[in-house]
């Protein structure tokens, strides 16, 4: 663990980053085959900490942050390899560290839910997700 080094890194390659998602079980539910998207998600996102040992991405911390309300994890990714090491609780630890007066808010992939509790994260009862706007009521 001590050569771990972990960083903020706005401008991070692509490839590296479609590399660890593929690496880590989010790969499976991100377009890694869709450069253009993935492209965008590094493009517009304002926060991103890695996790470096040496020079190989071993864990990334994607976010959206306004710096003092609210800071959204869209994407935690560790290397599977490397999991169960603390990467991922110290990359959100970096996160909020980073905007540290924003709440720290994130929508937990399916096989991470049991994860957050056991790291002191709270869950919370109230989250409501939309993909289509078709899909509002007109009431």
């Amino acid at each position: 663990m001590e050569n771990i080094r972990y960083q903020i890194e706005n401008e991070l390659p692509l490839h590296e980053f479609v590399s660890l998602l593929n690496r880590s079980t989010l790969g499976e539910r991100r377009p890694v085959d869709n450069e253009e998207l993935i492209s965008a998600m590094l493009k517009h996102a304002n926060l991103i900490l890695t996790a470096r040992d040496g020079g190989l991405l071993v864990g990334v911390s994607r976010a959206l942050s306004d710096f003092s309300f609210c800071t959204y994890l869209s994407d935690l990714a560790v290397d599977e390899a490397y999991q169960k090491m603390g990467i991922g609780k110290t990359l959100i630890r970096e996160t909020k560290r980073a905007a540290p007066l924003a709440k720290l808010i994130l929508l937990a992939a399916p096989k991470a839910v049991a994860y957050y509790p056991k790291i002191g994260m709270t869950r919370h009862e109230h989250c409501y997700t939309l993909e289509d706007p078709q899909d509002l009521n007109e009431s």
